[in-house]
């Protein structure tokens, strides 16, 4: 949702013959269809680079990690999306009427952007919450080496911070990600000036 613009309104099975048929992405909820906004060379990079690391850690635990091709659906809410990075453990289970939509992703990991940053962090932040499965939920900058981890702890969530020259653990892997080794080589983007009157 975000900026993504709202294209049209149907029911989740016409949404997803839709989503099969088309080359580009969508976010689905409620009956609305929205158009996943494109993404930079940063954003890419530092997908890639979160992929990586996770891979690592995933392998390490018998976990799997999946990149932005794979829905998410989550269940409770109903909202079908394409997170930056899921790690799936455990045996997988999709949504019931979709076999292609993860249903129990243990960790998820979006790469904010300008456009969309408001949106992960409140309301689909929110959706994803109520994914039994989920332990972490991991938000990675685009203008500074910082990755935050939301973590689940009993009923809450608690928020820790990494910064250049520290790593972020993770509850569902056993380990970290190293923020040195995800921002390796990535020229970060500016944040954008804001107008004053």
């Amino acid at each position: 949702m975000g900026d993504a613009a709202r294209t049209l309104s149907v029911d989740h099975a016409a949404y997803l013959a839709l989503e099969a048929a088309s080359p580009e992405r969508h976010e689905w909820y409620d009956g609305a269809i929205y158009a996943m906004a494109g993404g930079t060379i940063v954003h890419g990079e530092l997908s890639t680079a979160v992929l990586v690391e996770l891979s690592g850690l995933a392998r390490a635990c018998g976990c799997r990690v999946t990149n932005s091709d794979v829905r998410v659906r989550v269940l409770a809410t109903g909202l079908a999306t394409y997170p930056d990075a899921a790690v799936g453990c455990g045996e997988r289970e999709t949504d019931p009427a979709d076999r292609n939509a993860l249903a129990n992703p243990a960790v998820l990991v979006e790469v904010l952007s300008d456009g969309t940053e408001a949106y992960d962090r409140g309301e689909k932040f929110a959706h994803y919450r109520q994914i039994p499965s989920l332990r972490d939920f991991v938000l990675v900058s685009q203008h500074e080496p910082r990755i935050e981890v939301y973590s689940r702890e009993g009923d809450h969530w608690v928020l820790r911070v990494a910064e250049a020259g520290q790593h972020a653990p993770l509850t569902a892997l056993t380990g970290a990600l190293s923020v040195d080794r995800v921002y390796d080589g990535v020229t970060l983007e500016p944040r954008p000036v804001r107008a004053t009157l």
